[in-house]
């Protein structure tokens, strides 16, 4: 039995939802004042920089960042169900967009206290979580970081019940602007209502793009919190287009977190709606055609759903939580100390690991996501910039609790569900093993072909066991248990 290079995971706390680094805030906490000591060491580190560097591979003290995994934070995005899980049965199509774009503006306001940077995801590194939504049913979560340089953050969530799908891949870059840190945004994620479209193996597809962000007086003053440019929600099927833009606040003139817009007919340049607010607290949504605006989404008074994840002790490795628990403890006991030497030990053994596969030419193959198949007429057309999709075929013209089986058998979700350990990726030679001598249980193989349908989880209705996917999970329950 494979034991792992990480320390064990310290006894878990009473269980409670995963929402220790996320608050509903508002306008006044995107500001952090920084002691001097911990100016200088920000002083110091970007003092070796020019505008324009990449941030990527900077090593940023601890007293920045937020204490959780990008992976983990994506989940922002879902935190509202109660602003998605009806959209699939509104029937006016243009109704229906407009609840598109009032989901996708009610996750910002979703975030720590101050600025804060969250952990960059490792090569390989997974999480996992569920929501036990209000009507009883559940959505689900999947994500994994399937690439380090550049990084790339891939992710799957799916309401079965509710016909909501959505596919995503985040690649932040990270830059250096003088006395601001720019986080840019790139990738995309497509938003599927089921049972809508006019191709039903479809569903109706939403395009949707996120807006930039920005750490200001990183050098001197307040440190400041701020989205900035322009992202979109596109519907090519009902032919409309909302341009969102993320305004900054000028030198001398504008406000901070403030948001315009419009949403449009796509073919004609016909504006249907303007929106405008905050972004973090208060956005109005205007009719053009008739003049008359409404609250479109209230910041300060919508409560964000945090989901659910599995206890520690039942995760593997390079689960999020587990991975950079110490990390994490350390960071909201403001010891930056230990904080700094836990990361360093996570980021030196992934270093190790990149050194020796380079070594033996092993390519990295992540375990839950695959390559999509693209191209003009290809099964996936469309989605060429997801680059990564959920290695499953998710069959959702069955039922909701037959798609939450083929979802569960990915890889553990809810409470319950333990990885196979029948199905343990093996060590590979040579071993990569820790001070202590243990061997770490990584997912580190040849490449393999592109993976082809039949290779592809998929349930039909006469199988009745949960089959896993590269040593992922089998059975499960369906008790609720809050995450740690």
């Amino acid at each position: 039995m494979l034991t792992s290079w990480w320390s064990a995971p310290a006894p878990a706390p009473e269980p409670k939802p995963s929402d220790d680094a996320r608050s509903d805030i508002s306008n006044e906490d995107n500001t952090e004042e920084v002691d001097p000591d911990q100016g200088n060491v920000l002083s110091h580190i970007i003092a070796h920089l020019r505008p324009g560097a990449d941030l990527s591979r900077v090593v940023l003290p601890t007293f920045i960042l937020e204490p959780r995994s990008m992976l983990e934070r994506i989940t922002n995005f879902m935190c509202h169900p109660e602003m998605l899980l009806p959209i699939p049965e509104i029937e006016d199509p243009v109704e229906r967009f407009v609840a598109v774009v009032k989901f996708y503006l009610s996750g910002w306001h979703i975030r720590p206290p101050g600025v804060k940077k969250p952990l960059n995801p490792i090569l390989g590194e997974i999480f996992t979580c569920y929501w036990d939504l209000p009507d009883g049913k559940r959505a689900y979560y999947v994500s994994e970081q399937t690439s380090h340089h550049p990084p790339k953050s891939s992710y799957f969530y799916m309401a079965p019940d509710h016909n909501i799908r959505v596919d995503g891949t985040l690649k932040p870059r990270s830059r250096f602007l003088g006395n601001s840190a720019a986080s840019m945004m790139e990738g995309i994620a497509f938003l599927t209502l089921l049972n809508r479209g006019k191709d039903p193996a479809k569903g109706e597809r939403y395009l949707l793009t996120q807006p930039n962000m920005y750490a200001r007086g990183i050098l001197f003053g307040k440190m400041k919190y701020e989205l900035g440019d322009q992202s979109f929600v596109r519907c090519p099927e009902l032919d409309l287009v909302a341009e969102i833009d993320f305004k900054t606040k000028g030198w001398v003139s504008g406000t901070y977190n403030a948001i315009g817009g419009a949403i449009k007919q796509e073919s004609t340049g016909e504006i249907l709606y303007e929106l405008s607010g905050l972004w973090n607290e208060e956005m109005y949504i205007t009719d053009v055609r008739t003049g008359q605006q409404e609250m479109f989404f209230n910041g300060r008074k919508s409560k964000s759903t945090p989901p659910l994840v599995r206890p520690i002790e039942d995760q593997e490795e390079r689960e999020s939580q587990r991975l950079w628990q110490k990390v994490v403890q350390a960071v909201k006991d403001r010891d930056h100390e230990v904080a700094t030497d836990e990361k360093t030990l996570v980021e030196d053994r992934q270093r190790q690991e990149a050194a020796l596969r380079a070594a033996d030419g092993v390519e990295w193959t992540p375990r839950l996501f695959r390559r999509v198949r693209g191209g003009p007429g290809g099964s996936e057309e469309g989605e060429e910039d997801l680059e990564w999709i959920i290695n499953a075929h998710i069959d959702h013209r069955q039922s909701p609790e037959r798609i939450s089986e083929q979802i569960k058998a990915i890889y553990p979700i809810v409470d319950g569900q333990k990885p196979d350990s029948s199905n343990a990726i093996p060590p590979r030679t040579p071993d990569v093993r820790s001070p202590d001598g243990d061997v770490p249980n990584h997912t580190t193989k040849r490449a393999p072909p592109a993976a082809e349908e039949g290779d592809l989880i998929d349930l039909g209705p006469d199988c009745e066991a949960t089959a896993g996917v590269n040593g992922t999970a089998t059975g499960g329950t369906d008790t609720p248990r809050p995450a740690v």
